[in-house]
């Protein structure tokens, strides 16, 4: 099976390369798109790894593009997803290969020509005890290990480029489901992922956490939550209440456990301002 991999670069950090090699050994190419301002392919000069710059920061969406369009001309079908801080453990490429193949050769249960993405179980902080056994369905998953068809890609139109950063993992899924393609994930291989700088306060008797995400990425959550709330609470009309529900959580989590909460704050009330007056794209 041919399958080429995408990973999203952004000012990336040391352990970047040892992340890449985790599944390198696995892939036939990995085109590495930069949004960096600074150009970094001295640091990526491996025979297996295509660089390219977009010069500026585009949004993982707009990268994850530039990848998977790579992948189509070079005569790929299947298209592994990454964010650079996130690293494979064992052989679990390899195997989401084999179940691939077996769907495809032995015609199973799972639809081979349904099969819009495969996905691992994400490892984080949160799910560090739990222990998932075979297979099942998300409703929608992140974007980071994932292998996906890249002829479901382009029938459904590929990532919105003007969505940025967040929530394009989600309206990916639920696109793919509309267009009658399936998502499995396979509970027995793992993907260590890393939810960035969390932060814990305890409340009283209360043990808090806050994902501690940046202003910036506050602005996006807020502003295409509501978006993907539009496009999908009709057919997805449970997910996306709950979705939106978590704005309001979200908001009293920074006002208890972050620094520079009226920033990220106001930016949260920008965001939902910007969604009323229809802005898309980057953040001007």
């Amino acid at each position: 099976m041919k399958l080429a991999g995408v990973v999203v670069l952004y000012n990336p950090d040391i352990n970047v390369e040892d992340n890449i090699r985790s599944y390198l050994d696995s892939v036939d190419v990995v085109y590495a798109v930069d949004n960096s301002p600074s150009d970094n392919s001295e640091r990526f000069s491996n025979d297996k790894i295509v660089y390219i710059s977009n010069g500026e920061n585009r949004g993982i969406a707009y990268a994850l593009n530039a990848g998977a369009r790579k992948a189509i001309a070079d005569g790929y079908d299947w298209l592994l997803t990454m964010d650079q801080d996130s690293s494979f453990s064992d052989d679990g490429i390899e195997k989401m290969k084999e179940f691939i193949i077996d769907c495809r050769e032995n015609k199973n249960e799972y639809n081979y020509q349904k099969i819009g993405l495969i996905t691992p179980f994400h490892r984080t902080i949160f799910n560090e005890n739990e222990n998932p056994q075979g297979i099942d369905s998300p409703a929608v998953v992140m974007t980071s290990g994932n292998i996906i068809n890249l002829k479901a890609y382009k029938e459904i139109g590929g990532f919105k480029d003007w969505m940025f950063i967040d929530a394009v993992d989600f309206d990916y899924c639920l696109n793919l489901r509309d267009h009658g393609y399936d998502i499995w994930r396979l509970t027995y291989i793992e993907l260590k992922h890393n939810l960035g700088n969390v932060v814990f306060k305890n409340i009283g008797k209360k043990h808090m956490y806050s994902l501690n995400h940046s202003a910036m990425r506050r602005y996006y959550i807020v502003r295409n939550r509501h978006y993907f709330y539009d496009m999908y609470h009709e057919r997805w009309p449970d997910f996306c209440n709950a979705e939106k529900a978590r704005t309001s959580r979200e908001a009293a989590k920074i006002f208890l456990c972050e620094k520079q909460k009226y920033k990220k704050l106001f930016a949260m009330l920008k965001g939902y301002i910007d969604y009323k007056r229809g802005v898309k794209g980057a953040k001007k």
